[in-house]
């Protein structure tokens, strides 16, 4: 973590933004009210969680980005939970679903073991150096 100078650097930075654009092909042509509505508010989460990720790392500090990390895992859990009402609601196939599911998991994952790398790091960020 301590030669980490950007967030782009960061793997989980990488993997939730390769999530977010995978999400938006998927949802962006959805067209009735009810698939427009739901299909914004995934498009939105699963950006969240590369926005927080940013936003957190970004800050200096191990605590703020600790709470930002945390903030991005949740992010990653809604993205999971509106997948299941897009499968319920026949937005798409099961096939879909099980791969994006499959990603978000990765994410909150790769997010859990960043948060873990952190706490035990005696390093205490950027703007304490």
């Amino acid at each position: 973590m301590e030669g980490v100078k950007r967030f782009e650097e960061l793997t989980i930075w990488q993997k939730s933004r390769e999530f977010s654009k995978e999400i938006h092909s998927v949802f962006k042509h959805k067209n009735q009210l009810e698939e427009r509505a739901l299909s914004n508010q995934i498009i939105r989460s699963s950006g969240s969680i590369m926005d927080n990720i940013a936003e957190g790392f970004e800050r200096g500090g191990n605590k703020e980005f600790l709470q930002y990390l945390w903030i991005s895992k949740a992010s990653a859990g809604e993205s999971r939970s509106q997948l299941y009402r897009a499968l319920d609601f026949e937005m798409i196939q099961e096939s879909e679903f099980l791969k994006l599911k499959t990603k978000a998991e990765l994410v909150s994952v790769g997010i859990y073991r960043l948060i873990v790398q952190i706490k035990k790091s005696e390093f205490k960020g950027q703007k304490f150096s």
